[in-house]
């Protein structure tokens, strides 16, 4: 409900603190009063536009708020909104404050004191408050709101999550995909690949095979030069007349003739050098077997030259070095079969997405046609609390329209009307005149009064153009629907502010030059005044005053 109202330089009121009941709340005033000021800042306090005009003339400022409380049962929807837009809130305190701050230069909102944009504002309103009026924001006369009334109506509660859970594993199944698919090549780059491949395979390189193609290269590039330096190494170690070997063998000999002298001392001189003659004979076995390695063919040359410069090829083209060119390979392997593998995976994707969205069909079907069943007891309903409100040949339907299947089945309504018989009947958002409005409003939230989750309704001047018995059953309805939710109502008639709860006069005086607002709370005594004066005054207007404030007492609508 909304609890407070405060206000401060905003147009002609220099200030005003207003406390409202939970139930039945009307406001009178004479015309020009400021009793739209009211009702003006509770719409700047849902979002709606602000300029500077609005500060309250000689002043540099105003600011508005309003503490707003809900139940228990709206609390988890509003606290994820409030989640959701980052704004602190603490359960055991179930008030939220609203507050703008309009200056000549900027405007500020703020939600429990964090500051907030206008968008969060208009979602928050959107949840708490109805406002019923001219150019006012009136949730009911949006296609989604009234698509969700009559659901709620008809408690479909359980099929419309059912319709939700449907399309979340569509979502979800549409995220596989894309998730499958990101990475899989197109037909044009899967040609790219196949090209990638067969130029790879064509050469069919082994690991390591460059670095051992290009030291053969090399070798057989100065297989003469390699040839002379170990012919004339192998000669100078056995060969030639002073071989190393044979220089080797003259020391031997000497050594023996000095084992001779010195047996003890010697044998170990004797065993180094038979080490070095064998170490030097296999040295020059090893220059004759690399050597022997080392062909002078020019047809072997020129195919190390040509298979070393296929591997070059290969490197700079998808290297730089041989081994990024088996990466590339495989990679190029894996997403080709990704493709080929792609109109078999594509197959599954669609079957499943099928799946669901006959599935999806059927729920929103089985939705449809409970709604359907459901619209014409509603509108029966609508029409009998039209008829007790000045309208007993009023004309309300709901005309349906279908639509692709989603989250809400697949169904867009517009509630029809037309208040007198002959009339073309149009679709409710289509109305113009504020009070005939704002009793359709009246009639549909006395029906859906249970339905209906927004706990706080304002009605402006929703008695315009009637009178008599009428006007009495505006007010008794009034009454009835605010033992059900928080009823604001800006009213002309007597009859319907007789049936307040709390009745508020807005008054303006004039004081050096300057026209201020008030709001002031009624006693008894002050309600009789105010009727008196709405009646025309005068002993025999405060005695029907009199009447009409004991004749709504004994109201059901009542406490």
């Amino acid at each position: 409900m909304l609890n407070w109202l405060k206000i401060v330089n905003l147009a002609l009121i220099e200030s005003a603190d207003v406390e409202f009941g939970s139930r039945f709340n009307v406001i009178t005033g004479e015309t020009g009063a400021g009793k739209s000021i009211l009702l003006g800042t509770v719409g700047l306090l849902l979002g709606e536009r602000a300029d500077k005009s609005l500060i309250r003339t000689g002043q540099e400022r105003c600011e508005i708020s309003a503490g707003i409380s809900f139940s228990a049962e709206d609390q988890e929807e509003l606290a994820r909104l409030l989640n959701d837009c980052g704004i602190p809130w603490e359960p055991e305190h179930p008030e939220i404050q609203l507050r703008r701050v309009i200056t000549k230069t900027q405007n500020r909102n703020f939600v429990n004191d964090t500051p907030v944009t206008i968008q969060t504002l208009k979602l928050l309103g959107e949840q708490l408050i109805d406002i019923h009026g001219a150019n006012e924001h009136q949730s009911l006369l949006s296609r989604a709101r009234q698509l969700a009334i009559l659901d709620r109506y008809a408690n479909l509660k359980a099929e419309k999550a059912a319709c939700r859970q449907c399309c979340l594993e569509l979502k979800q199944l549409e995220q596989a995909r894309s998730e499958a698919f990101a990475a899989m090549p197109s037909a044009a780059e899967a040609r790219q690949l196949e090209a990638v491949v067969y130029d790879i395979e064509k050469v069919s390189p082994e690991p390591g095979e460059d670095e051992r193609i290009s030291a053969q290269h090399q070798l057989a590039a100065n297989a003469r030069q390699v040839l002379e330096l170990t012919g004339q190494s192998g000669q100078m170690l056995c060969e030639a007349e002073t071989a190393v070997t044979e220089q080797l063998s003259a020391v031997y000999r000497h050594l023996l003739e000095l084992e001779r002298l010195d047996p003890q001392g010697s044998r170990e001189l004797l065993t180094r050098c038979d080490l070095l003659i064998e170490g030097t004979r296999e040295l020059a076995g090893l220059l004759e077997h690399y050597a022997g390695k080392v062909e002078l063919d020019e047809e072997t040359f020129q195919e190390l030259e040509q298979r070393l410069s296929e591997l070059q090829t290969l490197k700079r083209h998808y290297g730089p070095t041989l081994e990024q060119v088996f990466v590339i390979l495989e990679d190029a392997r894996h997403r080709l079969s990704l493709y080929q593998d792609s109109a078999k995976l594509r197959a599954q994707f669609a079957a499943q997405e099928q799946q669901l969205r006959d599935r999806l069909a059927a729920l929103a079907a089985d939705l449809s046609a409970k709604r359907r069943q459901a619209a014409d007891t509603l509108c029966a309903a609508v029409r009998t609390q039209l008829a007790t409100l000045g309208f007993q040949r009023s004309h309300l339907a709901i005309a349906f329209q279908a639509v692709e299947p989603g989250e809400n089945g697949g169904d867009q309504i517009d509630f029809i009307f037309s208040a007198n018989p002959g009339e073309m009947p149009h679709p409710l958002r289509q109305i113009a005149s504020s009070g005939e409005l704002s009793r359709v409003m009246l009639a549909l939230k006395t029906v859906l009064a249970d339905a209906d989750a927004v706990p706080v309704v304002i009605f402006d001047e929703i008695d315009v153009n009637i009178g008599g018995e009428t006007a009495n059953q505006v007010g008794r309805s009034l009454a009835a629907l605010a033992a059900k939710r928080q009823i604001l109502s800006i009213s002309h008639l007597a009859q319907v502010a007789a049936c307040g709860d709390r009745h508020y006069a807005v008054s303006k005086e004039l004081q050096q030059d300057r026209t201020f607002s008030h709001i002031k709370l009624l006693d008894q005594a002050g309600r009789i005044r105010e009727l008196s004066r709405m009646l025309g005054g005068g002993p025999a207007a405060e005695r029907h005053a009199a009447e009409l404030l004991a004749g709504a007492g004994s109201n059901p609508g009542r406490k």
